[in-house]
């Protein structure tokens, strides 16, 4: 196989109907020939035979293809993808954090956001159509807001999306494996070191190789790792799964009592010791029972000053509202990332405040709390508001460069207030803040968003379409205001979390978007 130079898709596409166009793939023969173009060590899949289907595709916005003779039947997926000018209405904080992190108009930020939104089903069809050159995509932000598909032959990947929206954002770039050949050597090199494939070896997309975490399930210094790199058939490299700049994000929301439970509410945790810590609601679970559960950090019920039964309250210091008890038959909690989680079912009493009414008619939504803070201009343009949790985006469709965010409740208290203090630090206001997706390194989801102690276990969502990823694990130690825009934190992804807690117990859960709609509490609650 011949390695080419940087190929980039050529076309053009007006901003304001990126994401309103189905994607059409053509189905390639192996022996087309792909002529080069002009420029030195690059070629444009314009220059390539393209389908009827593609060229269709491209005439609201992409001129020069019509005359392209077909190659076959095409293969057509027609992504959920929205104009930009309907996501920069849905996603103003996404749209401002990237105006302001990069220094672009808005209609550019929406044209990025719209094309983030075409990305992962995308992904999902260019693995099954190519799968022996398929090695995964990102989003470059920094260079631009181009989409960055790697491919071991990148010739027919190239031609296939050249009638995509926007492709003139879309790069397909040459590398040794691909992502089918990347999955595989992950399997073996985990089950020759005894560990779990996806969560202690990883794939790296944008470095075309797999990552071994080290310092938890296998020591630094496991005598076994040689051999299994040099076994694996990939590069492989190995890093500690948490820096040792990493902490723990301690606990502690603040306030919010009106029903429905939430993403993004205070939940202070009396400990062992006596103190009080805590941390922010995630996501509502639904158990195939019918049953709502929270989901939160696990590290804010299980370690050394959670020995006894942990419960869950709301405002502790103020009204003390119970809202959830610790599961211990069966066991629902794990402090050990990415498995750090904790599913709470709701303590006696409190279904009454935290749910929906049983006969409550109409749109009965899961939500998310986005709360304005000063740090965060964008939600000027829309303030806070609850944000509709639609459904979950899988670990492995997350892509670096995403636009995403985040709701924590972390708080440091003033003099005289009654809030259980976190250490979130002087001048740091719970709320929501965005960021963009960095990588996937740390076997969670690593995000530039500012978090704080007390965040934890709070919701990391995309604010477009209400998609849930993961909830806050541990990240950048940091005080006060948000004042470094490097700042990176980790966050425990929902869908592991479900797949994890569902093989343990069998209680099928899965993430709510409707609800809680809660029955009156019946036997124990901690089941």
């Amino acid at each position: 196989m011949r390695i080419r130079g940087r190929m980039v898709v050529a076309a053009a596409l007006v901003v304001g109907t990126v994401g309103a166009t189905g994607v059409a793939l053509a189905r390639e023969r192996a022996a087309d020939p792909v002529p080069a173009t002009p420029a030195a060590g690059a070629w444009s899949a314009g220059a390539g035979p393209v389908t009827a289907d593609v060229r269709s595709a491209t005439r609201s916005g992409v001129g020069g293809r019509g005359s392209l003779p077909s190659t076959g039947a095409p293969v057509t997926v027609t992504p959920a993808g929205r104009p930009a000018t309907e996501l920069a209405q849905a996603a103003p904080a996404s749209v401002g954090y990237l105006s302001d992190r990069y220094r672009v108009p808005r209609d550019e930020a929406a044209r990025r956001l719209a094309l983030q939104d075409l990305s992962a089903p995308l992904a999902a069809t260019l693995a099954a159509r190519f799968p022996a050159e398929y090695a995964g995509m990102w989003l470059d932000q920094a260079g631009g807001g181009v989409l960055t598909i790697a491919a071991t032959d990148p010739a027919p990947v190239a031609r296939a999306v050249a009638g995509m929206p926007d492709a003139a954002h879309v790069t397909v770039v040459p590398v040794r494996h691909s992502r089918r050949a990347l999955d595989a050597a992950a399997a073996r090199l985990a089950g020759a070191l005894g560990v779990t494939a996806g969560s202690d070896v990883l794939v790296d997309e944008r470095a075309n190789e797999l990552v071994v975490l080290t310092g938890d399930t296998v020591a630094a210094d496991d005598a076994r790792l040689a051999g299994a790199r040099d076994d694996a058939g990939v590069p492989v490299r190995t890093q500690t799964r948490r820096g040792a700049s990493a902490i723990a994000k301690a606990c502690d929301p603040r306030y919010c009592t009106t029903a429905p439970m939430r993403g993004g509410i205070r939940l202070d945790v009396p400990r062992d010791d006596g103190t009080v810590g805590g941390c922010t609601s995630g996501f509502n679970l639904r158990a195939a029972s019918g049953r709502y559960y929270v989901l939160t950090a696990g590290h804010c019920v299980v370690g050394g000053r959670h020995q006894q039964v942990d419960r869950a309250w709301h405002q502790f210091l103020g009204p003390k509202v119970p809202v959830g008890v610790e599961s211990t038959n069966p066991v629902l909690a794990e402090n050990n990332f990415p498995y750090d989680y904790a599913v709470l079912p709701y303590a006696d009493g409190a279904s009454t405040r935290w749910a929906y009414p049983r006969r409550t008619a109409g749109d009965l939504p899961s939500l998310v709390n986005y709360w304005c803070v000063a740090d965060n201009p964008a939600c000027a343009t829309k303030g806070s508001h609850d944000v509709r949790v639609t459904g979950l985006t899988p670990y492995g469709a997350v892509q670096a460069g995403w636009v995403v965010c985040a709701t924590g409740s972390a708080y440091t208290p003033t003099a005289g207030e009654q809030y259980v203090d976190s250490g979130a630090g002087a001048g740091y206001l719970p709320g929501t803040r965005c960021g963009e997706v960095t990588g996937k390194a740390s076997g969670g989801i690593d995000v530039r968003v500012c978090a704080r102690p007390g965040d934890s276990g709070g919701p990391l969502f995309t604010e477009s379409d209400g998609r849930a990823l993961g909830v806050l694990s541990f990240g950048t130690y940091g005080r006060g205001p948000c004042t470094n825009p490097d700042e990176v934190n980790s966050y425990s992804p929902v869908s592991t979390i479900l797949d994890r807690v569902n093989s343990r117990t069998g209680l099928g859960f899965q993430l709510a978007t409707r609800g809680p709609l809660l029955p009156a509490p019946v036997g124990s609650s901690t089941r």
